[in-house]
């Protein structure tokens, strides 16, 4: 496969019309159609459904959208990498959970940027779990991983900052008359989890013997929309604080305190682009 052919694949299936496709790549509709046909047989699958309108995506057609983009982008970024230029630029990646330690990060990034004003940020929200696929598939560059999680194949920066666990609770709720909330008043309480197996077993851990209690209602791995189940009455949601209220929500620290670190992490490697070896010098001499 080339990625020419890839990018014109990318054009069709947004436009799902292979005329304005044609127009837009500067190629003749003969051309693409049969840069397309030769594709599908490239492949054994048929990518698209087709109409004398519009032609959609098959199944394949969709796998083959989410791969061709990821190898797109990917290609893009190192073409970055490796222009010249009299100037420090280019586009660092980093991937981060909802968590305090991006706050420090954010500051960092900050100053980085007034020394070095032609670097780029794209930045991926998802969990730990997410981020370390991404990392690995070449989509980013570093990130922020809330702590216990497995960094045996990164190298890695410990923030000094510490995550506090607690829990959201509606402002009606008995416990939110409280400063915090021990294993016991959670026990008979139904909990809103993270999905991330590491940190469910740390804190079943902090349960101790009210463990065999949990009440699991829902697990998920976006603050937000696990906000939105505690304020709806689900049940108590089980987080890091963050800098942030939600309207009808308390936050409760837990009792006996639980706290985690988090990480900036990235992989292995001999030698970095310019900018992320610039960045990483630049964290180091911050702390």
């Amino acid at each position: 496969m080339e990625l020419r052919v890839l990018k014109y694949f990318l054009v069709v299936a947004r436009e799902e019309n292979i005329t304005r496709a044609a127009a837009l790549l500067h190629v003749t509709q003969p051309t693409l159609s049969r840069q397309l046909m030769q594709l599908e047989e490239e492949l054994g699958v048929q990518l698209f459904q087709r109409s004398r309108y519009r032609i959609l995506l098959t199944d394949e057609g969709m796998l083959l959208r989410r791969r061709a983009q990821e190898l797109v982008d990917l290609a893009e970024k190192t073409e970055q990498e490796f222009r010249k230029a009299p100037e420090l630029r280019g586009e660092i990646s980093i991937g981060s959970g909802d968590l305090e330690g991006m706050s420090l990060l954010s500051e960092l990034l900050v100053s980085f940027q007034k020394l070095h004003p032609q670097v780029t940020y794209r930045i991926f929200s998802g969990n730990a779990d997410n981020t370390k696929e991404q990392i690995e598939g070449g989509m980013l560059d570093f990130g922020l991983l809330l702590e216990p999680v497995d960094i045996s194949k990164y190298d890695f920066i410990r923030l000094p900052v510490k995550e506090q666990w607690g829990v959201h609770v509606r402002e009606d709720s008995p416990l939110a008359r409280k400063e915090a909330v021990t294993a016991r008043d959670l026990a008979s309480v139904p909990l809103i989890f993270t999905q991330r197996g590491l940190v469910q077993k740390e804190l079943e851990r902090w349960f101790g013997p009210y463990g065999p209690q949990i009440h699991l209602a829902a697990t998920g791995n976006l603050p937000y929309n696990m906000t939105q189940l505690a304020r709806a009455g689900m049940g108590a949601f089980l987080t890091v604080r963050l800098r942030c209220s939600y309207e009808g929500l308390r936050f409760l620290p837990l009792s006996p305190p639980l706290e985690a670190s988090t990480v900036l992490a990235w992989k292995k490697t001999e030698a970095f682009p310019p900018a992320m070896a610039a960045l990483l010098e630049h964290i180091r001499n911050a702390f």
